[in-house]
């Protein structure tokens, strides 16, 4: 079945419009683009517009009227949009320039500023789509749609976006459960790796609630929806996209109050020295030496184009160079924080380890004395009938060893407690403690273990598995580079204190605070982030406090727990640390890059203002050094989009 698309829902994503699926092949073609195809078509016809000045004066101004209505239609309609709201910001006072150019008989200065701001426009509204399309990606990691129980009993497939709470939902084996729900009917284990860190699958039996995004391992279920899909862990991220440039960093905010009041500052100035030039400088207020002329050159000259996007090009480029790398940013305002922390913090449990199982040993407890390797095999072939983070570690240990598979007879398994066959003419189980005990007549004392264990039966032989946590590939190559970028590296966890000891000294971390309490990792955080600047990345709804608190908090998980996304500032979505140290030094190139894009443009407002108004410069160099210097301000934000 085809899931459905619809024009509201396409459209509020946030998706590139050339890319619907509502518009003709042609018509997408034309689309992509479009503003900047038009942007360059309008300097076309400037260029013949000048060419024909000099020959043919009638061609020369039919061109010119191309040109003023390419790009002078969406700036005379924004412009009069924004006085009817008495907003007079840079789009009113370039607009008028143009027009006063017009009046004063020179249209192609007035065509050559309307073409230049057009492009500069386009460029920072093709960051801007560029960010969006990445982002939108988004939309795939989740189902679409999910397998509904009529009330007739007929089995059918819906849209996620059209099914309310209270539905009835069929959850298979291997599937990802698509809402949040409760269970009514069936039992499993679930996999919630991927929304709180922890790998040991949970049982789940009828009135427990299961979230969406948790993968169901081994039974069937039948869920009773209790979310819609508004609500879920997915909408949640994408509203976090579309949020991302409402947080500005304080300085472009400030810029933006600053544009407001400087363009109406510039309009009054502009037209006082179109009024007083004449008797200062005893020149007319007409011609290329006249004051209109010159005020008008100083009107766009001193236009801080340049100066208002220095700050949110640099910022969007960045952004979506973090987003192709699969980093999610709250804004720009995120990266000053990045660039400001001097200490990192690390949960354990999921961020240093991958949340995957590593059988680290195995030992027998109770019963005759039985030939260990035929134990793991048995083992082995037990869970090779099984899909979930446990059996994938105990066949790899088996694997390890080289031992051999054998023939089962009578498989069994019990959704949520474990399985049990005939091996090797041995009955033999394996689950979790409970289930191995109805198995037995007298049940031994089994002393308790701060590791992930499971248990194996074999006729009256009882075995203990023991797991921990694989350790994330090259993350200590990750904490070392953070080192030499003199950052402090800590461990905050609330694991056994053995457990996190070993981890942090196996990764080189010195300073390991283990056994904490989410109200002493809390507290921890707090007096790290006001006294030095706290990166802190966790995975999970139990981090989410000390994310929220820390000076930028780091989510783990490629779908990661809806807790966690609200509460940190930056999302990981591919789980890649390795990105960590990259994500460091694109913070700081990000405040290098701003701090030349408001040199340049200050260096040309400072330069060209005072000439201006002296008749040294013309305005049609003006327009070239004030377009000029946005172009280039725009080009040097670009360069924050390459990885």
């Amino acid at each position: 079945m085809t899931t459905p698309v619809y024009f509201d829902e396409f459209f509020a994503s946030g998706k590139e419009e050339t890319i619907s699926p509502f518009l003709t092949p042609t018509s997408r073609k034309w689309g992509k683009n479009l503003s900047l195809r038009t942007s360059f078509f309008s300097a076309f016809c400037l260029a013949l517009s000048f060419a024909f000045s000099f020959i043919s004066p009638p061609l020369s101004h039919l061109f010119l009227i191309f040109v003023y209505f390419l790009s002078g239609t969406s700036a005379l309609i924004s412009s009069l949009h924004d006085i009817r709201n008495f907003e007079i910001n840079i789009d009113v006072l370039m607009t008028l320039a143009a027009l006063l150019s017009v009046l004063i008989g020179s249209g192609l200065e007035g065509g050559l500023l309307l073409v230049l701001f057009e492009i500069s426009a386009a460029m920072e509204e093709t960051v801007a789509h560029k960010t969006r399309g990445t982002l939108v990606s988004l939309h795939e990691l989740s189902p679409r749609a999910a397998y509904v129980i009529g009330e007739n009993g007929i089995i059918y497939e819906k849209a996620l976006r059209d099914i309310t709470v209270g539905t009835l939902l069929l959850i298979k084996a291997g599937e990802i459960i698509p809402l949040d729900g409760e269970v009514v009917e069936g039992q499993s284990l679930v996999n919630l790796v991927h929304l709180t860190g922890e790998s040991q699958p949970l049982a789940k039996k009828i009135g427990d609630e299961v979230p969406a995004g948790a993968g169901n391992l081994d039974g069937t279920l039948t869920l009773r929806v209790i979310r819609t899909s508004s609500d879920s862990t997915l909408s949640r991220i994408i509203k976090l996209i579309t949020q991302a440039q409402e947080a500005k960093p304080k300085l472009q905010q400030f810029l933006d109050r600053f544009g407001k009041w400087y363009a109406s500052s510039i309009i009054l100035l502009s037209a006082l020295f179109a009024c007083t030039l004449p008797w200062i400088f005893h020149i007319p207020y007409l011609g290329i030496e006249g004051s209109i002329y010159r005020a008008l050159t100083f009107l766009i000259a001193a236009s801080p184009c340049a100066l208002i996007i220095a700050v949110p090009t640099a910022y969007l480029g960045a952004i979506s160079s973090c987003a192709k790398k699969g980093i999610l940013l709250k804004g720009g305002i995120t990266l000053d924080g990045v660039a400001s922390c001097k200490v990192v913090a690390f949960d354990k449990t999921g961020t240093l380890t991958t949340g995957k199982l590593t059988c680290t040993s195995f030992e027998q407890i109770a019963g005759p004395s039985f030939n260990p390797d035929t134990a793991i095999s048995i083992a082995a072939t037990l869970e090779r009938h099984a899909v979930h983070p446990i059996a994938e570690a105990l066949v790899l240990y088996a694997q390890k060893r080289n031992l051999p598979s054998s023939s089962i007879e009578h498989f069994k398994s019990i959704a949520g407690s474990g399985l049990e066959g005939v091996v090797l003419n041995y009955p033999s189980f394996i689950g979790s403690q409970d289930f191995i005990f109805t198995k037995m007549k007298n049940p031994p004392p089994i002393p308790s273990s701060s590791q992930l264990v499971t248990y194996l039966l074999v006729d009256e032989a009882l075995f203990a598995f023991h797991f921990t946590d694989e350790i994330r590939s090259n993350i200590k190559k990750v904490i070392s580079l953070l080192k030499q970028k003199n950052l402090q590296v800590v461990m905050l966890s609330g694991d056994h204190t053995i457990n996190a000891t070993t981890v942090g000294k196996e990764l080189g971390i010195d300073e390991v605070y283990a056994d904490l309490r989410p109200e002493d990792k809390l507290a921890k955080v707090e007096l790290l982030s006001k006294t030095k600047g706290l990166m802190m990345i966790g995975d999970g709804i139990n981090d989410a406090p000390a994310l929220a608190r820390a000076t930028i908090g780091i989510s783990m998980g490629k779908i990661g727990s809806s807790t966690a996304v609200d509460a940190s500032d930056i999302v990981f979505l591919n789980d890649d640390l390795n990105l960590l140290d990259w994500l460091y030094r694109k913070a700081h190139k990000t405040m290098r890059i701003v701090k030349e894009n408001l040199t340049l443009a200050l260096a040309v407002i400072c330069c060209v203002t005072t000439p201006a108004l002296l008749g040294w410069v013309p305005l049609w160099l003006a327009v070239i050094l004030h377009e000029g210097g946005t172009v280039l301000v725009g080009l040097n934000s670009l360069r924050l989009l390459r990885k």
